[in-house]
């Protein structure tokens, strides 16, 4: 008899009332996977545009999906079984991953659930001195920050672009995060820091003081000022934003600098930026256990820290999502299982 688990599936694309609440089986693992009892699990840009059948996206990148489907892709929990070639994880161990991404980006990685199986090399010890609620806002933010700023960790062919990116060394370089007070900008803040970046936050006025705590050295309310008119000779500009009008970013920075694109769809002006000696850059961030591995050392020791927006258990996550839509988040929006 199949065994059941309590997830939360979509049946067709649309809005957060698409989220059903429901059983479902309980997921088989193979050889090389790793079955998690899930404590948390986090939200992510991915799952809303998933979720509304990337809509956005030109009609041949739409997914062919097969529903139902789970969405959500960053995991914490405790390891329930393993397979037959595992032998890095035990059952009992707590462990936190970022789950099959990009691969089930179109189809649901299946982190809404109350079991999720992980392939093996995509997971990672959790981090001792956070819980799993911080532990399962931390994978996409934390990877997709040190897959721009420190390592891109993978030789995978880029999608976005024809050379594959790479990070620039930010020792004492000035660093401008634009969209510094969501789930993927308030990571990258403490990761330039860490690297030796002085960094200047862009958010709106109510993150202020929060991203001063994290280590931003200068904060601009874009409510308030357009930072493209006040901040000049920049060496890095890394966008946590997108949508029109990054190219007014290329103004800040000096000759010879770059600027990262989180998300790169909406940027055209690549003739400008090589006209002004500036590098455009973009990656697709993949799981990597063994990165989580290495950042789990900065969440322990507080040189990272996870900020969480909101917390809802995982029969409302339509209400998560409703949250999440609203835009403002401060740092990441997270399902209790």
């Amino acid at each position: 008899m199949t065994e059941m688990m309590k997830a939360v599936r979509l049946h067709a694309f649309g809005g957060p009332e698409v989220l059903r609440y429901e059983d479902a089986p309980r997921p088989q693992i193979a050889a090389d996977e790793v079955l998690v009892r899930v404590h948390a699990a986090s939200l992510n840009p991915p799952d809303l545009y998933l979720r509304d059948g990337y809509r956005a996206l030109p009609p041949g990148w739409q997914p062919d999906a097969t529903f139902p489907l789970i969405l959500g892709t960053d995991v914490s929990g405790v390891v329930a079984a393993v397979g037959n070639a595992v032998s890095d994880f035990m059952v009992g161990d707590a462990v936190y991953a970022m789950v099959r991404f990009p691969q089930a980006a179109m189809t649901g990685s299946g982190a809404y659930a109350e079991y999720v199986n992980v392939a093996a090399n995509e997971l990672a010890l959790k981090p001792t001195h956070i819980d799993h609620l911080h532990a399962a806002g931390a994978p996409m933010s934390v990877l997709t920050a040190w897959q721009f700023l420190v390592d891109l960790g993978h030789d995978v062919p880029n999608p976005f672009q024809s050379f594959a990116h790479a990070p620039v060394p930010l020792q004492g370089k000035t660093v401008l995060i634009n969209g510094a007070g969501g789930g993927v900008g308030h990571v990258a803040v403490q990761v330039a820091k860490w690297q030796g970046a002085r960094v200047i936050a862009v958010a709106s006025g109510k993150h202020e003081q929060l991203l001063r705590d994290l280590g931003a050295d200068e904060f601009i309310d874009y409510h308030r000022v357009a930072a493209e008119t006040v901040v000049h000779d920049v060496d890095l500009v890394m966008d946590a934003v997108g949508g029109p009008g990054i190219e007014r970013f290329l103004r800040v920075i000096r000759p010879g600098g770059a600027l990262f694109l989180v998300n790169p769809l909406d940027f055209s002006a690549h003739k400008e930026a090589a006209d002004l000696g500036i590098t455009v850059s973009t990656a697709q961030v993949r799981s990597s256990g063994k990165q989580l591995a290495e950042a789990a050392r900065l969440l322990d020791d507080g040189t990272l820290r996870i900020v969480i927006d909101r917390t809802f258990p995982l029969a409302r996550a339509a209400a998560a999502h409703q949250r999440a839509a609203q835009g403002s988040i401060q740092g990441k929006v997270v399902l209790v299982v």
